[in-house]
């Protein structure tokens, strides 16, 4: 089998479970990975008969595939923020989302000071926020980052070593205010935390239902803004007079998000992503409400 006919075949594979540019990107992805050849590479050498190990590497990524098994954890990698990053079933794949996220963080570190400051991230998952920020903002800001599961935590940990970038994980279930007697003030608190209500379910595809954690995806229902108010109410503790906090959102809670924060006697900037969808904003206390809430 040729370089050529194998990428042709992985296409023909795909093109029944995604949108054709789609199938497309997952091929070139899977063929740089099992041959480590550029896209251009690949066309020069499209005659190049590939080894047998490597055409069995492909059978098996194939079939992986053909599950609705994301391309993220068949390869056990995705690339956030310029950087390749492992991933496996126990973490969230990074969202593009998610770097706007930490672009607007790094947009304004010079006015909030967050290089020379404390920073906290809730939620860590795969590390993608905490790293990235940490590589961004230079070796003087100090980031923790905290999370419930011990085997995200294990991603994250195996992620920072590989990027070089010195984040403190710490195994913590932040729904309980109990675990957080020992987290000191921080000037910047940043978070991607669960948001998507059960009843969204329904309009979700399978390689994120079957395979994605729920624990790091959904919220009750009835209390769709768990996260948001425990984060809140963190705050008022934890964050330090001039900070602020940084959040991803539901696209549907804006509204809601909002208005909890108004009521904590925070301000609020909604900011849409590049899809034109409420998906961030960043929070900071009103001055005259300062002394009281801090």
């Amino acid at each position: 089998m040729t370089l050529e006919s194998a990428q042709q075949q992985l296409q023909l594979q795909l093109k029944n479970l995604y949108a054709e540019r789609e199938a497309a990107n997952i091929t070139d992805w899977v063929m740089e990975h099992v041959t480590g050849k550029k896209k251009i590479e690949r066309l020069l050498d499209k005659h190049m008969l590939l080894p047998e190990n490597v055409q069995a590497q492909l059978q098996q990524i194939t079939k992986e595939l053909r599950t609705h098994r994301p391309v993220q954890y068949v390869l056990g990698e995705t690339w956030f923020c310029g950087m390749k990053f492992f991933v496996n079933e126990h973490v969230l794949i990074p969202r593009p989302e998610t770097e706007e996220l930490v672009d607007w963080v790094v947009e304004e570190s010079e006015e909030l000071k967050v290089k020379s400051e404390k920073l906290l991230d809730v939620g860590t998952g795969s590390g993608c926020i905490p790293i990235a920020l940490k590589k961004k903002l230079g070796s003087s800001a100090s980031i923790t980052s905290v999370d419930v599961s011990k085997d995200a935590l294990q991603v994250a940990q195996k992620n920072a070593d590989a990027l070089g970038a010195d984040v403190s994980f710490l195994h913590i279930d932040f729904l309980n205010e109990d675990g957080w007697e020992g987290l000191p003030v921080f000037d910047c608190i940043v978070s991607n935390p669960p948001y998507i209500k059960r009843s969204e379910e329904k309009d979700m595809g399978k390689n994120v239902l079957d395979f994605e954690p729920g624990i790091a995806l959904f919220v009750p229902d009835e209390d769709a803004l768990l996260f948001y108010r425990k984060i809140a109410l963190f705050a008022k503790e934890h964050l330090a007079k001039n900070g602020f906090i940084f959040l991803e959102i539901n696209e549907a809670l804006g509204k809601g998000v909002t208005e909890l924060y108004n009521s904590f006697g925070y301000v609020v900037e909604l900011r849409k992503d590049l899809q034109g969808k409420d998906r961030m904003m960043k929070v900071n206390l009103i001055p005259s409400t300062q002394e009281k809430i801090c």
